[in-house]
């Protein structure tokens, strides 16, 4: 490469000194743009040697010392006359050891398991939550208590009181249960009512599984998150509601609507209420020979053959938290 570059500056073209050096001309661009190593750094003055970074391991390691924090260890040798270094110093040298770490006892919780409950009708599984209303001046909230058919989408029942309590959860849920039936699996989120002693006692006589959000993690409670933001982003949902007959009025109303006349696109642009108590198997034979009857006419405005579209089918299983599916290896 040396010879290369000396042809080249004495006149010589690029295409001579290639051939003559036998290297491709771009080689010498590769090397000029290589990027030349960094020179090796001189050590600092200050640094320790390796003598007296062993005895800093060695003094923090013995007996008197080892339980010690760095801190309180150099305050130790500074009584006993003996000068390390600086408790910088120290930490650095623990942590090149991979020492410096916390040694007291830690609460630790165990993993919680992920609920996964799965619906295939109305009635199997119920999901219920309270939501804050906002009263007529600040700082004055009515509870809201909401439970769901997760199948259906089915509000199966709904109270508002001015506090929220267990009890008062525990009688809604024998209010619903004698108006519907008893569901196999009633979720709720890990709030003081979801978790109180009525509720838990009211389930376990009626030999309905209790199930549970992991802490902090509302997505384990889907169906309820997403009709609370349905209720409040409704545009007749109030920014505040005058007492409290005005917020069990205003939920009353919104529920009837929403169970006999919101075309739930979860459920097949179905209503909830005509999943819940059967009546959608009329409503897809009338929706099947309407489209039936359009394909005939206009044969040319369809472009698949299936009768019902994705949007109009109701989902066979309706889940929280679907375990996923193993891949499938190609046969061979």
């Amino acid at each position: 490469m040396n010879a290369y570059r000396q042809l080249t500056t004495t006149g010589t073209s690029t295409r001579a000194a290639s051939a003559l050096t036998g290297l491709p001309r771009a080689a010498e661009a590769r090397d000029r743009a290589r990027p030349t190593p960094a020179p090796a750094q001189p050590s600092p003055v200050n640094a320790l040697s390796e003598a007296e970074r062993q005895a800093i391991r060695v003094a923090l390691t013995s007996d008197d010392l080892v339980d010690l924090a760095p801190a309180a260890a150099f305050a130790v040798l500074l009584e006993q006359g003996r000068y390390l270094g600086s408790v910088s110093t120290f930490y650095r040298v623990l942590r090149c050891d991979d020492q410096v770490r916390e040694r007291r006892r830690q609460a630790r919780h165990k993993p919680r398991a992920r609920p996964e409950l799965v619906a295939t009708e109305p009635g199997q599984v119920y999901t219920w939550d309270i939501t804050k209303l906002k009263g007529p001046i600040k700082g004055v909230y009515y509870d809201a208590y909401v439970m769901i058919d997760i199948y259906s989408r089915y509000i199966v029942g709904v109270h508002v009181h001015r506090r929220e309590s267990g009890f008062l959860a525990a009688e809604m849920m024998r209010e619903i249960f004698g108006a519907h039936w008893i569901p196999h699996v009633v979720h709720a989120d890990r709030g003081t009512s979801m978790t109180s002693k009525d509720v838990a006692a009211l389930l376990d006589d009626l030999d309905a599984i209790r199930s549970h959000s992991r802490p902090k993690v509302s997505n384990d409670n889907p169906f309820s998150e997403a009709w609370f933001k349905t209720a409040k982003y409704s545009p007749l949902f109030p920014e505040q509601f005058p007492n409290l007959a005005a917020a069990q009025q205003f939920m009353t109303d919104f529920v009837n609507w929403y169970n006999h006349c919101h075309h739930h696109r979860g459920i097949g642009l179905h209503t909830p209420a005509d999943v819940h108590h059967g009546r959608h198997h009329a409503v897809t034979e009338r929706r099947r020979q309407v489209l039936e009857a359009a394909r005939i006419e206009h044969p040319e405005r369809f472009t698949t053959t299936q009768t019902l579209p994705k949007t109009l089918r109701l989902p066979d299983q309706v889940w929280i938290n679907q375990p996923e599916q193993p891949a499938q290896t190609p046969a061979a």
